[in-house]
Protein backbone atom coordinates (compact mmCIF):
# COMPACT_ATOMS: atom_id res chain seq x y z
CA UNK A 1 0.00 0.00 0.00
CA UNK A 2 3.06 2.37 1.00
CA UNK A 3 4.75 1.39 -2.38
CA UNK A 4 1.74 2.01 -4.50
CA UNK A 5 1.43 5.66 -2.54
CA UNK A 6 4.77 6.67 -3.17
CA UNK A 7 4.73 5.75 -6.82
CA UNK A 8 1.07 7.67 -7.41
CA UNK A 9 2.96 11.00 -5.73
CA UNK A 10 6.41 10.50 -8.02
CA UNK A 11 4.01 10.43 -10.86
CA UNK A 12 2.18 13.24 -9.99
CA UNK A 13 5.23 15.58 -9.64
CA UNK A 14 6.74 13.99 -12.83
CA UNK A 15 3.92 15.18 -14.12
CA UNK A 16 3.97 18.25 -13.20
CA UNK A 17 7.34 18.95 -13.66
CA UNK A 18 6.78 17.75 -17.32
CA UNK A 19 3.82 20.05 -17.70
CA UNK A 20 5.59 22.66 -16.25
CA UNK A 21 8.44 22.40 -18.95
CA UNK A 22 5.72 21.96 -21.29
CA UNK A 23 4.56 25.72 -20.62
CA UNK A 24 7.90 26.71 -20.39
CA UNK A 25 8.89 25.85 -23.92
CA UNK A 26 5.91 27.07 -25.17
CA UNK A 27 6.78 30.19 -23.59
CA UNK A 28 10.39 29.93 -23.33
CA UNK A 29 11.05 32.40 -26.71
CA UNK A 30 9.41 35.14 -25.49
CA UNK A 31 11.44 35.20 -21.84
CA UNK A 32 14.55 35.14 -23.66
CA UNK A 33 13.70 38.37 -25.46
CA UNK A 34 13.37 40.24 -22.08
CA UNK A 35 15.70 41.74 -20.86
CA UNK A 36 17.50 40.72 -17.46
CA UNK A 37 17.09 41.68 -13.87
CA UNK A 38 17.98 45.01 -13.32
CA UNK A 39 20.84 45.45 -10.46
CA UNK A 40 19.61 48.68 -8.12
CA UNK A 41 22.14 51.70 -7.54
CA UNK A 42 21.89 51.86 -3.65
CA UNK A 43 19.63 51.60 -0.99
CA UNK A 44 18.06 54.11 0.92
CA UNK A 45 16.08 54.63 3.90
CA UNK A 46 11.92 55.31 3.32
CA UNK A 47 12.02 58.52 5.43
CA UNK A 48 15.42 60.00 5.14
CA UNK A 49 16.73 60.12 1.41
CA UNK A 50 20.44 61.07 2.43
CA UNK A 51 20.63 58.38 3.95
CA UNK A 52 22.28 55.50 1.83
CA UNK A 53 23.77 52.38 1.74
CA UNK A 54 25.69 49.81 -0.99
CA UNK A 55 23.60 46.66 0.60
CA UNK A 56 20.10 46.17 1.57
CA UNK A 57 19.66 46.62 5.27
CA UNK A 58 17.38 48.78 7.97
CA UNK A 59 17.63 52.23 8.38
CA UNK A 60 18.39 53.99 11.83
CA UNK A 61 14.70 54.34 12.28
CA UNK A 62 14.06 50.36 11.82
CA UNK A 63 12.72 50.39 8.40
CA UNK A 64 14.13 48.20 5.91
CA UNK A 65 16.11 50.12 3.26
CA UNK A 66 14.27 50.98 0.01
CA UNK A 67 16.29 50.32 -3.67
CA UNK A 68 17.04 52.81 -6.18
CA UNK A 69 17.18 51.66 -9.75
CA UNK A 70 18.27 54.12 -12.79
CA UNK A 71 15.40 55.44 -14.42
CA UNK A 72 17.30 55.02 -17.80
CA UNK A 73 15.82 58.47 -18.37
CA UNK A 74 18.56 60.92 -20.26
CA UNK A 75 19.02 64.31 -18.10
CA UNK A 76 18.48 66.81 -20.20
CA UNK A 77 19.74 69.51 -17.85
CA UNK A 78 22.41 67.97 -15.26
CA UNK A 79 22.05 66.53 -11.93
CA UNK A 80 18.74 67.32 -10.01
CA UNK A 81 15.84 66.51 -11.39
CA UNK A 82 12.84 64.68 -10.28
CA UNK A 83 10.04 62.58 -12.15
CA UNK A 84 6.77 61.62 -10.52
CA UNK A 85 3.93 60.00 -11.83
CA UNK A 86 0.46 61.47 -12.12
CA UNK A 87 -1.19 59.59 -9.67
CA UNK A 88 1.64 60.64 -6.98
CA UNK A 89 1.51 64.03 -8.38
CA UNK A 90 -2.51 63.94 -7.45
CA UNK A 91 -1.69 62.08 -4.58
CA UNK A 92 1.00 64.55 -3.06
CA UNK A 93 -1.49 67.54 -4.09
CA UNK A 94 1.32 69.31 -6.56
CA UNK A 95 0.06 72.50 -7.59
CA UNK A 96 1.89 74.98 -10.09
CA UNK A 97 1.98 78.99 -10.43
CA UNK A 98 3.74 80.93 -13.17
CA UNK A 99 6.63 82.93 -13.58
CA UNK A 100 5.06 86.73 -13.89
CA UNK A 101 6.66 90.04 -15.07
CA UNK A 102 4.56 92.80 -14.10
CA UNK A 103 4.25 96.02 -11.12
CA UNK A 104 5.03 95.27 -7.67
CA UNK A 105 2.74 95.33 -4.93
CA UNK A 106 2.71 95.24 -1.70
CA UNK A 107 1.04 96.12 1.49
CA UNK A 108 1.93 97.05 4.97
CA UNK A 109 -0.43 96.74 8.30
CA UNK A 110 0.76 98.76 11.01
CA UNK A 111 -0.29 100.86 13.84
CA UNK A 112 -0.16 104.60 14.55
CA UNK A 113 -1.21 107.32 16.55
CA UNK A 114 -3.77 110.41 15.54
CA UNK A 115 -1.49 113.79 16.28
CA UNK A 116 -2.31 117.55 15.19
CA UNK A 117 -1.38 118.85 12.11
CA UNK A 118 2.32 120.41 13.47
CA UNK A 119 2.06 122.78 10.67
CA UNK A 120 -1.18 124.81 11.82
CA UNK A 121 -0.13 124.28 15.28
CA UNK A 122 1.08 127.60 17.62
CA UNK A 123 2.93 128.18 20.33
CA UNK A 124 1.94 131.50 21.97
CA UNK A 125 5.10 132.73 24.50
CA UNK A 126 5.74 136.27 26.20
CA UNK A 127 7.98 138.62 25.06
CA UNK A 128 8.48 140.51 27.98
CA UNK A 129 8.40 139.91 31.80
CA UNK A 130 5.49 140.48 33.46
CA UNK A 131 2.06 138.99 35.31
CA UNK A 132 -1.17 137.01 33.35
CA UNK A 133 -3.65 139.77 35.26
CA UNK A 134 -6.12 138.50 33.28
CA UNK A 135 -6.85 134.36 31.41
CA UNK A 136 -9.90 134.06 29.26
CA UNK A 137 -8.92 130.37 28.72
CA UNK A 138 -9.71 128.19 31.91
CA UNK A 139 -8.94 124.49 30.32
CA UNK A 140 -6.88 122.66 27.48
CA UNK A 141 -8.87 121.01 25.29
CA UNK A 142 -11.29 124.48 24.90
CA UNK A 143 -12.02 125.53 21.19
CA UNK A 144 -11.35 129.15 20.44
CA UNK A 145 -12.12 131.66 17.41
CA UNK A 146 -9.36 133.57 15.87
CA UNK A 147 -9.12 137.19 17.63
CA UNK A 148 -10.41 135.60 20.76
CA UNK A 149 -8.88 137.69 23.70
CA UNK A 150 -6.64 135.02 25.50
CA UNK A 151 -4.90 137.22 27.94
CA UNK A 152 -4.20 140.48 29.89
CA UNK A 153 -0.47 140.77 31.43
CA UNK A 154 1.29 143.98 32.87
CA UNK A 155 4.50 144.28 32.54
CA UNK A 156 6.99 147.94 33.12
CA UNK A 157 8.79 147.39 30.08
CA UNK A 158 5.27 148.02 27.79
CA UNK A 159 4.26 151.30 30.23
CA UNK A 160 7.65 152.26 29.33
CA UNK A 161 6.96 151.47 25.56
CA UNK A 162 3.85 152.97 25.52
CA UNK A 163 5.24 156.65 27.40
CA UNK A 164 8.37 156.78 24.65
CA UNK A 165 5.73 156.49 21.79
CA UNK A 166 4.15 159.53 23.68
CA UNK A 167 7.06 161.14 23.85
CA UNK A 168 8.51 161.42 20.32
CA UNK A 169 4.94 162.13 19.02
CA UNK A 170 5.31 165.55 20.95
CA UNK A 171 8.79 166.69 19.55
CA UNK A 172 9.21 168.33 16.25
CA UNK A 173 12.51 167.42 15.53
CA UNK A 174 12.67 163.43 13.90
CA UNK A 175 9.02 162.81 14.66
CA UNK A 176 8.51 160.61 11.59
CA UNK A 177 10.97 158.75 12.10
CA UNK A 178 10.93 158.60 15.88
CA UNK A 179 7.25 157.87 16.38
CA UNK A 180 8.05 155.09 13.55
CA UNK A 181 10.48 153.48 15.64
CA UNK A 182 8.32 153.52 18.84
CA UNK A 183 5.50 151.77 17.23
CA UNK A 184 8.19 149.01 15.47
CA UNK A 185 9.38 148.38 19.48
CA UNK A 186 5.49 147.68 20.36
CA UNK A 187 4.24 145.66 17.59
CA UNK A 188 7.86 143.52 18.71
CA UNK A 189 6.76 143.53 21.99
CA UNK A 190 3.51 141.81 20.62
CA UNK A 191 1.38 144.64 21.34
CA UNK A 192 -1.39 144.87 19.01
CA UNK A 193 -2.03 147.69 16.37
CA UNK A 194 -5.13 148.53 17.73
CA UNK A 195 -4.06 149.06 20.81
CA UNK A 196 -0.82 151.59 19.84
CA UNK A 197 -3.75 153.55 17.71
CA UNK A 198 -5.15 154.01 20.67
CA UNK A 199 -2.32 155.20 22.62
CA UNK A 200 -1.73 158.00 19.71
CA UNK A 201 -5.35 158.79 19.29
CA UNK A 202 -6.16 159.33 23.28
CA UNK A 203 -2.28 160.00 23.99
CA UNK A 204 -2.36 158.02 27.43
CA UNK A 205 -1.00 154.99 29.06
CA UNK A 206 -2.69 151.40 28.85
CA UNK A 207 -1.70 149.37 32.19
CA UNK A 208 -2.52 146.11 30.62
CA UNK A 209 -2.10 145.19 27.52
CA UNK A 210 -4.47 142.06 26.14
CA UNK A 211 -3.13 139.94 23.62
CA UNK A 212 -5.42 137.76 21.10
CA UNK A 213 -5.80 134.81 19.71
CA UNK A 214 -3.88 134.40 16.35
CA UNK A 215 -5.96 131.71 14.95
CA UNK A 216 -9.01 129.46 16.06
CA UNK A 217 -8.64 126.13 17.18
CA UNK A 218 -8.21 123.48 20.07
CA UNK A 219 -5.95 124.59 23.13
CA UNK A 220 -3.77 121.64 23.05
CA UNK A 221 -1.47 122.89 25.72
CA UNK A 222 -2.18 125.56 28.72
CA UNK A 223 1.09 126.64 30.84
CA UNK A 224 -0.31 129.63 33.17
CA UNK A 225 -2.59 130.96 35.50
CA UNK A 226 -3.89 133.72 36.29
CA UNK A 227 -1.52 136.09 38.44
CA UNK A 228 1.77 133.95 37.34
CA UNK A 229 4.95 135.98 36.35
CA UNK A 230 6.28 134.83 32.96
CA UNK A 231 8.95 135.71 31.26
CA UNK A 232 10.13 135.40 27.74
CA UNK A 233 10.17 131.77 26.54
CA UNK A 234 7.21 130.53 28.79
CA UNK A 235 4.58 128.47 27.29
CA UNK A 236 1.17 130.16 27.28
CA UNK A 237 -0.45 127.79 25.08
CA UNK A 238 -0.77 125.62 22.18
CA UNK A 239 -3.28 126.40 19.40
CA UNK A 240 -4.04 123.54 17.30
CA UNK A 241 -6.30 123.16 14.30
CA UNK A 242 -8.85 119.34 13.54
CA UNK A 243 -9.59 120.14 10.18
CA UNK A 244 -6.56 118.14 8.93
CA UNK A 245 -4.46 115.65 11.16
CA UNK A 246 -1.39 113.84 11.18
CA UNK A 247 -0.40 109.90 11.57
CA UNK A 248 2.05 108.80 12.87
CA UNK A 249 2.96 105.15 11.52
CA UNK A 250 6.01 102.76 13.11
CA UNK A 251 6.95 100.92 10.04
CA UNK A 252 9.58 97.78 10.21
CA UNK A 253 13.40 98.32 9.16
CA UNK A 254 12.93 95.68 6.52
CA UNK A 255 9.72 97.21 5.28
CA UNK A 256 10.73 100.54 4.94
CA UNK A 257 11.77 99.94 1.46
CA UNK A 258 8.21 99.59 0.46
CA UNK A 259 7.08 102.88 1.28
CA UNK A 260 7.19 105.74 -1.02
CA UNK A 261 5.82 109.27 -0.45
CA UNK A 262 2.12 109.90 -1.57
CA UNK A 263 1.43 105.99 -1.58
CA UNK A 264 -2.43 106.04 -0.40
CA UNK A 265 -3.31 104.77 3.32
CA UNK A 266 -6.36 103.45 4.79
CA UNK A 267 -7.27 103.49 8.42
CA UNK A 268 -9.67 102.38 11.02
CA UNK A 269 -9.84 103.05 14.58
CA UNK A 270 -11.77 100.60 17.28
CA UNK A 271 -14.28 103.42 18.69
CA UNK A 272 -16.08 104.10 15.27
CA UNK A 273 -15.95 99.90 13.72
CA UNK A 274 -16.64 99.98 10.08
CA UNK A 275 -15.52 103.30 8.78
CA UNK A 276 -12.79 103.81 7.36
CA UNK A 277 -10.26 106.79 6.29
CA UNK A 278 -8.34 107.54 3.02
CA UNK A 279 -5.07 109.66 3.21
CA UNK A 280 -1.73 109.69 2.06
CA UNK A 281 1.80 108.98 2.85
CA UNK A 282 3.32 112.36 4.08
CA UNK A 283 6.37 112.03 4.87
CA UNK A 284 9.39 109.03 6.21
CA UNK A 285 11.68 110.56 8.44
CA UNK A 286 14.99 109.68 7.79
CA UNK A 287 16.17 108.00 11.31
CA UNK A 288 15.77 104.83 13.04
CA UNK A 289 14.58 103.92 16.28
CA UNK A 290 17.38 101.88 17.89
CA UNK A 291 14.71 100.30 20.34
CA UNK A 292 12.25 99.44 18.58
CA UNK A 293 13.82 99.09 14.97
CA UNK A 294 11.45 101.00 13.19
CA UNK A 295 10.80 104.26 11.09
CA UNK A 296 8.20 107.09 11.62
CA UNK A 297 6.31 107.45 8.82
CA UNK A 298 3.65 110.63 8.37
CA UNK A 299 0.43 110.11 7.08
CA UNK A 300 -2.11 112.82 6.50
CA UNK A 301 -5.95 112.53 6.86
CA UNK A 302 -8.66 114.78 6.27
CA UNK A 303 -11.16 115.14 8.77
CA UNK A 304 -14.06 117.73 8.32
CA UNK A 305 -16.27 116.94 11.13
CA UNK A 306 -13.17 116.34 13.88
CA UNK A 307 -13.70 112.58 14.72
CA UNK A 308 -10.39 111.99 14.54
CA UNK A 309 -8.74 113.11 17.97
CA UNK A 310 -5.51 113.50 18.65
CA UNK A 311 -3.22 110.55 20.64
CA UNK A 312 -6.05 108.12 18.92
CA UNK A 313 -4.91 104.33 18.38
CA UNK A 314 -5.38 103.85 15.01
CA UNK A 315 -5.05 100.39 12.50
CA UNK A 316 -2.77 101.63 9.15
CA UNK A 317 -2.87 99.81 5.90
CA UNK A 318 0.02 101.25 3.35
CA UNK A 319 -0.70 100.29 0.13
CA UNK A 320 2.59 100.41 -2.65
CA UNK A 321 2.63 99.55 -5.88
CA UNK A 322 4.81 100.80 -8.69
CA UNK A 323 3.15 100.56 -12.20
CA UNK A 324 5.56 102.40 -14.39
CA UNK A 325 8.27 99.56 -13.35
CA UNK A 326 8.13 95.25 -13.84
CA UNK A 327 9.69 93.12 -12.04
CA UNK A 328 9.79 89.02 -12.10
CA UNK A 329 7.51 87.82 -9.59
CA UNK A 330 6.50 84.24 -8.19
CA UNK A 331 4.01 83.37 -5.26
CA UNK A 332 4.88 83.73 -1.82
CA UNK A 333 4.36 79.98 -1.11
CA UNK A 334 6.87 78.87 -3.59
CA UNK A 335 10.28 80.18 -2.16
CA UNK A 336 11.85 77.66 0.10
CA UNK A 337 13.98 79.59 2.72
CA UNK A 338 16.97 77.69 4.16
CA UNK A 339 18.80 80.25 6.07
CA UNK A 340 21.78 80.37 3.40
CA UNK A 341 19.88 79.85 -0.01
CA UNK A 342 16.80 80.57 -1.43
CA UNK A 343 15.08 77.68 -3.83
CA UNK A 344 12.32 77.31 -6.05
CA UNK A 345 11.67 74.31 -7.38
CA UNK A 346 10.70 74.07 -11.34
CA UNK A 347 8.22 72.42 -13.08
CA UNK A 348 9.46 71.14 -16.30
CA UNK A 349 7.09 69.50 -17.45
CA UNK A 350 5.98 65.64 -18.21
CA UNK A 351 6.38 64.69 -14.44
CA UNK A 352 9.88 66.38 -14.20
CA UNK A 353 10.75 68.76 -11.37
CA UNK A 354 13.91 70.39 -10.71
CA UNK A 355 14.89 72.66 -7.70
CA UNK A 356 16.97 75.97 -8.48
CA UNK A 357 18.71 78.71 -6.73
CA UNK A 358 17.33 82.18 -6.49
CA UNK A 359 17.96 85.96 -5.98
CA UNK A 360 15.27 87.13 -4.25
CA UNK A 361 14.23 90.68 -4.10
CA UNK A 362 11.06 92.28 -2.29
CA UNK A 363 8.20 90.55 -0.54
CA UNK A 364 4.59 91.91 -1.17
CA UNK A 365 1.72 90.50 -0.30
CA UNK A 366 1.09 87.36 -2.61
CA UNK A 367 4.47 87.75 -4.59
CA UNK A 368 8.24 88.16 -4.47
CA UNK A 369 10.24 89.97 -6.46
CA UNK A 370 13.36 87.59 -8.12
CA UNK A 371 16.06 89.20 -9.06
CA UNK A 372 17.93 85.63 -10.99
CA UNK A 373 17.48 82.36 -11.12
CA UNK A 374 14.16 82.34 -13.17
CA UNK A 375 12.39 83.59 -16.18
CA UNK A 376 9.24 84.95 -17.21
CA UNK A 377 6.81 81.93 -18.08
CA UNK A 378 8.56 79.36 -16.04
CA UNK A 379 5.92 77.10 -13.82
CA UNK A 380 7.07 76.79 -10.01
CA UNK A 381 5.66 74.55 -7.95
CA UNK A 382 3.75 76.12 -4.64
CA UNK A 383 2.98 72.48 -3.05
CA UNK A 384 4.95 70.06 -2.12
CA UNK A 385 7.71 71.62 -2.81
CA UNK A 386 9.74 70.91 0.13
CA UNK A 387 9.87 66.96 -0.56
CA UNK A 388 10.69 67.29 -4.06
CA UNK A 389 13.68 69.72 -3.14
CA UNK A 390 15.17 66.78 -0.84
CA UNK A 391 15.07 64.39 -3.12
CA UNK A 392 16.44 66.92 -6.24
CA UNK A 393 19.01 68.93 -3.80
CA UNK A 394 20.60 65.18 -3.50
CA UNK A 395 20.02 64.12 -7.10
CA UNK A 396 18.12 61.00 -7.12
CA UNK A 397 14.95 60.10 -8.07
CA UNK A 398 11.86 60.56 -6.10
CA UNK A 399 11.86 56.67 -5.03
CA UNK A 400 8.44 56.26 -3.88
CA UNK A 401 6.55 58.31 -6.23
CA UNK A 402 8.18 56.21 -9.48
CA UNK A 403 5.25 54.48 -11.59
CA UNK A 404 4.34 50.81 -10.77
CA UNK A 405 2.83 50.05 -14.05
CA UNK A 406 2.80 45.99 -12.85
CA UNK A 407 0.02 47.31 -10.21
CA UNK A 408 -3.18 47.93 -11.32
CA UNK A 409 -4.59 51.51 -10.47
CA UNK A 410 -7.00 51.57 -7.23
CA UNK A 411 -8.02 54.23 -5.70
CA UNK A 412 -7.94 52.25 -2.31
CA UNK A 413 -4.12 52.19 -2.62
CA UNK A 414 -1.67 55.01 -2.55
CA UNK A 415 1.17 54.28 -4.86
CA UNK A 416 3.94 55.50 -3.96
CA UNK A 417 3.45 56.62 0.21
CA UNK A 418 3.36 52.65 1.43
CA UNK A 419 6.24 52.22 3.93
CA UNK A 420 6.30 48.49 3.19
CA UNK A 421 8.21 48.12 0.11
CA UNK A 422 8.51 44.92 -2.08
CA UNK A 423 10.75 42.81 -0.27
CA UNK A 424 9.20 43.37 2.83
CA UNK A 425 6.16 42.17 1.36
CA UNK A 426 7.45 38.91 -0.09
CA UNK A 427 8.99 38.02 3.64
CA UNK A 428 5.51 38.86 5.39
CA UNK A 429 4.14 36.42 2.65
CA UNK A 430 6.80 34.19 3.10
CA UNK A 431 6.11 34.12 7.28
CA UNK A 432 2.30 33.43 6.50
CA UNK A 433 3.13 30.80 4.04
CA UNK A 434 5.53 28.70 6.77
CA UNK A 435 3.16 29.68 9.53
CA UNK A 436 0.22 28.30 7.62
CA UNK A 437 2.52 25.26 6.71
CA UNK A 438 3.64 24.73 10.22
CA UNK A 439 -0.25 24.59 11.61
CA UNK A 440 -1.04 21.91 8.80
CA UNK A 441 1.82 19.70 10.59
CA UNK A 442 0.98 20.40 14.01
CA UNK A 443 -2.67 19.37 13.26
CA UNK A 444 -1.62 16.04 11.45
CA UNK A 445 0.58 15.01 14.23
CA UNK A 446 -2.49 15.34 16.68
CA UNK A 447 -3.74 11.95 17.48
CA UNK A 448 -7.12 11.02 15.85
CA UNK A 449 -10.09 11.47 17.65
CA UNK A 450 -11.68 7.64 18.82
CA UNK A 451 -14.66 6.77 16.88
CA UNK A 452 -17.67 6.27 19.02
CA UNK A 453 -18.88 2.91 19.70
CA UNK A 454 -21.28 1.54 18.04
CA UNK A 455 -24.38 1.04 19.58
CA UNK A 456 -26.70 -2.28 19.41
CA UNK A 457 -30.07 -2.10 19.00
Amino acid sequence: MTKTITFVILAGVTGAILGGGGSFLLTGSSNTAQPQEEKPLYWVAPMDPTYRRDQPGKSPMGMELVAVFDSGQEDLSGKGIVSISPVVENNLGVRTGEVELGPFKSSIRTVGYVRFDEDKLIHMHPRIEGWIEELNVKTEGEFINNGQPIYSIYSPELVSAQEELLLVMDRQNQRLRLVQSAEERLLALQVPQSLIDRVKSEKKVFRNVTVYAPQGGLVAELGVREGQFVQPGNPILSIGVLDEVWVIAEVFERQVSLVSEGDPVTMTLDYLPGRTWQGVVDFIYPTLDADTRTVAVRLRFSNPDQELKPNMFAQITIQHSEENELALLVPNESIIRTGIQDKVVIAMGEGKFKSVNVALGRRGDSKTEILQGLRAGDRVVTSAHFLIDSESSITSDFLRMAPREELPMNHSEHEGMNLIDDSEQEKMNAMDHSEHQQMNADESAMPAAPAPAAHNH
